[in-house]
């Protein structure tokens, strides 16, 4: 599209307004990788939402919603429209907390870690197992993001919906059809908020709980380095990463974009890196694996952007 579109309908300080033109997507993404969004926006509440969706698809402009930009890989051509980050939608409040159970409301844009470290200081139980997966409350539980036997979907009670022709629904989460990391969730429902039923413990035992799960991760995933978390999905009754250390894959390179020594289900950015790298050496490693084991994997990272997918 001619971004020059974008341009005439907006006027003034744009940075002031939360807008910015051919915004390099790698800042916002947790590989590091990606071309600029012809716009990339920051919505400061709903009423700003309402009123930006309404003048962007009356254009018929195209929008992506952001989240924490984790198990995202944008294409080094950018993404074509609008990129609508949900930053602003941070808001966590207790809503009960009587007896055992605990019903917190958390925004879309909060990052799923600070609900982590705010439940381990409360000793609000239930989701002690997210502890060390990076993104927002949005991505978590659209993509139902889990670890060590917990998945967000046990403890969304329901999720804030802003639908295509601007109206708000609250689902349960009996309609939400989560599965293994997924959701019936259209690309086109924007999440606004989720609210969580948890249970009330000890806040020691909770913290140590939490603890000890980030402290596993770290030995076994590559946390401080540049990725977008697991490239491929588990198959049924197996680990992609096992898949993929079996075949030799530790190690494999397609320019920066190399695949962990530590866990084989993780590309790192080691430097540049390139979606382009990066798709090629998710086909190398592809290949590679179908051919010890006759499984072909499957991709559950989000790959997007102009000319990718």
């Amino acid at each position: 599209m001619d971004i020059a579109i974008l341009k005439d309908m907006f006027s003034g300080d744009m940075q002031k307004k939360g807008v910015f033109f051919d915004e390099p997507m790698k800042r916002h993404t947790t590989l590091r990788i990606g071309g600029p969004a012809d716009m990339f926006t920051v919505p400061g509440d709903i009423i700003s939402l309402k009123g930006l969706l309404t003048m962007l698809r009356d254009e018929d402009i195209p929008i992506m919603p952001l989240g924490g930009g984790s198990n995202l890989l944008v294409s080094d051509s950018g993404i074509e429209g609008v990129v609508l980050s949900l930053a602003a939608f941070d808001r966590i409040e207790v809503l009960r907390d009587k007896g055992d159970d605990v019903r917190l409301f958390v925004g879309s844009g909060l990052p799923l870690q600070k609900v982590v470290n705010f439940c381990k200081e409360k000793g609000f139980s239930g989701i002690e197992g997210l502890a060390g997966i990076p993104g927002s409350v949005g991505g978590a539980v659209r993509g139902n993001a889990g670890s060590f036997g917990y998945e967000t979907d046990r403890v969304v009670e329901s999720v804030a919906l802003l639908r295509k022709d601007l109206s708000i629904s609250i689902l349960d989460s009996s309609r939400l059809s989560f599965g293994y990391r997924s959701s019936s969730l259209g690309d086109e429902d924007i999440i606004l908020s989720a609210n969580m039923i948890l249970k009330r413990g000890d806040a020691g035992d909770v913290s140590r709980t939490t603890s000890g799960y980030l402290q596993e991760k770290v030995k076994k995933q590559p946390l401080s380095g540049h990725s977008a978390g697991c490239v491929f999905k588990n198959p049924a009754g197996g680990y992609a990463g096992r898949l993929i250390d079996e075949a030799g894959c530790k190690g494999m390179r397609r320019g920066d974009i190399e695949v962990s020594g530590i866990h084989a289900n993780f590309f790192m950015n080691t430097g540049n890196g390139t979606a382009s790298d990066f798709v090629a050496l998710m086909d190398d490693v592809k290949e590679k694996v179908i051919r010890m084991s006759g499984i072909e994997l499957e991709p559950e990272i989000r790959i997007t952007g102009r000319f990718l997918c």
